[in-house]
């Protein structure tokens, strides 16, 4: 959730530089919830821009294969710390999912789904949503990857 980040990222400490985040503990918390909830997770030791490979999910949902393509870029940038703003990871992500990885690459530079994705970022900054994932009931928000027990509380209404 971080438009500002360049295309070739940020490390994690220019990223949270002044914030006083304990970083190390951050990503062992991390892996802690990941591996609890059985998701891929890697030593992340920088952070990229995602808003190109956001571009492509809305286009991979219209052909058919959005689920597909959401879990590729969670394995690309959680597990394997791929920079998901090059044009030949997107390709990679595309073709893995059983799209066209040219196609891709002409989509963005199209740019057909830039406006949905701004649609997107300026509802998450209205909900105030800044970081991911966030889940949201009525006008209550729940941050990080959570655990199913969490979540059906969460859903169920009780007070976080």
């Amino acid at each position: 959730m971080h438009p500002e980040t360049p295309e070739q990222g940020l490390t994690l400490e220019e990223l949270f530089a002044g914030r006083g985040m304990d970083i190390p503990q951050m990503l062992a918390h991390l892996k802690r919830t990941a591996a609890q909830l059985g998701l891929p997770f890697g030593t992340r030791t920088r952070t990229f821009n995602s808003r190109r490979a956001q571009e492509l999910g809305k286009w991979a949902e219209d052909e058919g294969r959005g689920d597909a393509f959401h879990r590729e870029a969670f394995q690309a940038y959680f597990a394997q710390g791929r920079n998901i703003a090059q044009d030949e990871v997107l390709k990679k992500m595309a073709a893995a999912v059983g799209l066209d990885g040219d196609r891709a690459l002409a989509v963005l530079q199209e740019g057909r789904y830039k406006e949905a994705v701004d649609r997107d970022w300026q509802r998450a900054r209205e909900l105030g949503v800044n970081a991911v994932p966030t889940f949201q009931m009525h006008d209550q928000l729940l941050v990080g990857a959570q655990s199913v027990a969490t979540l059906d509380r969460f859903v169920r209404g009780e007070v976080f």
